[in-house]
């Protein structure tokens, strides 16, 4: 027990262990905390194969998006225990116990002022991802600690030659909304990115 308190010690802000850990106990949770993925912070799998609920999140994630995260993946839990899938995954019943859940942490003022505002707003109509809000996730991206190497795609200049996570490597074009339209040097397709997405800038040959 005090093992698994201490590893939730490492990723989550110190005020919010102690609710994380009594979710975990309560709701028979395993949880895992994996290598970076390019296409997810996290996810829930329900006790359909195995015997028990299963949450997935990025060990890369800074305290604040692994709280968020992991609380975004709990409410998936949550509404499987009521409803399994008879509900869509990010409707109404979702976002209702994902407010709920958050109530705790936003009442005890364990996020930072600049995104305690922002985090109430995000869940007024939360979406399946926080990448959604670019404003919250900018604000959250300057809490993290090891992205020294890697630039927002926004940031980039038009024209700019870079790569994902992935290794595939992309020209930036137009901005679609929230997304870039980039062309894959690799096979000339051409990809919508997140305008946040992390990148790695290559010199033009």
């Amino acid at each position: 027990m005090q093992k698994d308190i201490e590893i939730l010690e490492k990723y989550l802000p110190e005020k919010s262990v102690e609710q994380v850990f009594e979710w975990i106990k309560f709701y028979k949770i395993r949880l895992k905390i994996t290598k970076q993925r390019t296409t997810k912070l996290g996810d829930y799998k329900p006790p359909v194969l195995k015997p028990f609920h299963q949450i997935s999140v990025n060990h890369n994630l800074n305290s604040f998006s692994f709280l968020l995260t992991l609380t975004h993946e709990i409410a998936h839990l949550i509404v499987w225990e009521k409803f399994k899938n008879k509900v869509k995954p990010h409707g109404r019943e979702w976002k209702s116990e994902f407010k709920i859940l958050m109530s705790p942490f936003l009442q005890n003022n364990i996020f930072p002022s600049e995104l305690h505002q922002l985090i109430i707003n995000y869940l007024e109509n939360a979406k399946a991802s926080s990448g959604s809000d670019l404003e919250l996730t900018r604000l959250l991206r300057t809490y993290d600690k090891n992205n020294h190497d890697t630039f927002i795609l926004e940031d980039l200049p038009f024209d700019s030659i870079f790569r994902i996570n992935n290794g595939m490597q992309f020209k930036k074009g137009e901005k679609l909304r929230k997304r870039y339209a980039c062309i894959c040097l690799d096979n000339n397709k051409k990809y919508l990115i997140n305008a946040l997405a992390d990148v790695r800038v290559e010199e033009k040959e």
